[in-house]
């Protein structure tokens, strides 16, 4: 039994897979309680098709992967805010334009490429077990980027989630924390790409602080069951992608969505099991 446990990461690719994982499925869970607090999972989506594009270039020019995603990601999230600030149509309305137009121009860029294109088919279905050493560097660095910019910044972070109105009265510069937490997603969905990729990017940024909010409504214990929830998904994910030979990615993000419906069934039997007025 628990050489079940630890067979898998026998292997240096398990091992970097399970660093990369649990710091991927922890930094996604910490930005995504803002994320499902607000209501804002399709800029997640968007963001996350955004980054397509940069991901593809980068891949022409032979560069960083993380900087053409990151770049094209911050782009899309600081122009969702000026297209929907200067102009007549819904913010819904610009993450639509931003999310077609960017995903578009990505798919347009990839069909230029001769041949079967497997780095870039990785990107959009993701592959942790391809998690190189350089990777988690970048991984390390940019996860450490976003946690510290969210510890000196909680307070007004959380108060512009709840109430922005409220904020922008007691003189915070709401709109620049509108931008930053935009930013804070995109560099979170960057982190995120080579683990589960960018079509499923947006469950591992939405489905574990869902489910931790199904079980408190206290802020700051909604973030940390979410990270544990992110982590646990992270780690049977991997289990099963070893042990079943499916896709990391997708396990985990299945993972994550069957502790969101179990948690939901027991609350519903919860409720109904209260005995009533």
């Amino acid at each position: 039994m628990i050489e079940s446990f630890v067979a898998p990461f026998e292997f240096g690719f398990m091992q970097r897979a399970l660093v990369g994982g649990v710091l991927v499925a922890a930094i996604c869970a910490l930005v995504g309680t803002y994320v499902v607090l607000r209501g804002q999972a399709f800029v997640g989506d968007a963001l996350a098709h955004a980054a397509f594009p940069g991901v593809v270039i980068a891949y022409l020019l032979k560069g960083n992967i993380y900087l053409g995603a990151t770049v094209f990601a911050v782009a899309t999230a600081l122009g969702i805010g000026l297209v929907s600030r200067r102009s007549r149509v819904s913010y819904d309305t610009a993450i639509g334009i931003m999310f077609a137009g960017a995903f578009a121009l990505g798919v347009l860029l990839m069909s230029t490429i001769q041949g079967y294109t497997v780095d870039l088919f990785g990107f959009l279905f993701g592959n942790v077990l391809g998690i190189s050493r350089r990777d988690l560097l970048l991984v390390g660095l940019l996860g450490a980027l976003v946690v510290l910019t969210v510890v000196l910044l909680y307070k007004e972070l959380l108060l512009l989630s709840f109430d922005p109105i409220v904020a922008e009265a007691m003189g915070y510069p709401v709109q620049a924390l509108n931008y930053l937490l935009l930013g804070l997603m995109a560099l979170t969905i960057v982190i995120s790409i080579q683990a589960v990729g960018i079509i499923l990017v947006v469950a591992l940024l939405v489905t574990p602080s869902a489910t931790a909010s199904l079980l408190t409504e206290r802020f700051f214990r909604m973030m940390l069951l979410g990270i544990l929830l992110a982590v646990l998904a992270a780690v049977i994910g991997l289990y099963l992608s070893y042990y079943l030979n499916v896709a990391s990615g997708a396990a985990i993000v299945l993972v994550s969505t069957c502790l969101f419906f179990l948690v939901l069934a027991s609350r519903r039997l919860r409720i109904a099991a209260k005995p009533r007025a």
